[in-house]
């Protein structure tokens, strides 16, 4: 236990001293790690919530069920599921089956339904988008910065300037570009991946409504009993 403490507190020290070499730029660098730390914690949970991983078995056998007219066993296989596409193709039952609603009104809501559930599912792209840009730019900031109180410290010192000094300048001075990018990475690859989730649910909604809202086969006992 006390190795381990040792240890952390080690850790620590060390990054503390390395956000102090970097200064301020650094520092706020630090805070953008740990929101985008935050951020992709955040969203794999809420994706993971409304069933991005699960592929949608259990609704595209409601889906096949509706379509083979068992409309009570496909109500009841998404009945109560918090996932996104459980959610239009309830919807989309309701909606359909709805008296006072024709196929027209019918697709305006489960449009209007899948553009909400969409939009809950980008809910914090933007900001890890926005953090992919002004991490390496605040890490640029911060070596220009550095170069200039560096290059001024050797006009200062004339012909007694001592390259080692000038060195260790500009070496703190890349310090802040080395942290920007290390921040800008990992939340470009989160965003990526996000982004190519949420396209894959979109492309699963849309395959739901569209063959719940097709025409369906009037079962075998009703045709032949209208022939």
């Amino acid at each position: 236990m006390e190795k381990a403490q040792t240890v952390l507190t080690d850790g620590v020290a060390s990054a503390v001293e390395f956000m102090d070499q970097g200064g301020p730029i650094v520092w706020a660098i630090g805070a953008l790690s740990v929101l985008t730390l935050a951020v992709i914690l955040w969203k794999t949970m809420a994706l993971a919530r409304i069933g991005v991983w699960s592929g949608g078995r259990i609704t595209h056998q409601a889906v096949a069920a509706w379509r083979a007219g068992d409309d009570a066993a496909a109500r009841a296989l998404v009945a109560g599921r918090e996932s996104a596409r459980a959610a239009i193709a309830r919807v989309a039952f309701d909606a359909i089956t709805a008296p006072e609603f024709t196929t027209e009104d019918a697709e305006k809501e489960i449009t209007r339904v899948a553009k909400a559930r969409l939009s809950d599912a980008r809910r914090g792209l933007k900001l890890l988008e926005l953090i992919s840009i002004i991490a390496p730019l605040l890490g640029l900031l911060g070596t220009v910065v550095g170069m200039i109180a560096a290059f001024q410290a050797l006009q200062e010192a004339g012909a007694r300037a001592d390259p080692a000094t000038l060195a260790g300048g500009i070496w703190e001075a890349l310090l802040t570009t080395a942290a920007g990018m290390a921040v800008a990475i990992p939340a470009t690859m989160a965003l990526s991946w996000f982004e190519s989730l949420v396209d894959r649910l979109r492309r699963d909604i849309e395959d739901v409504a569209t063959r719940i809202l097709l025409p369906r086969a009037a079962p075998a006992s009703l045709a032949e009993a209208a022939e």
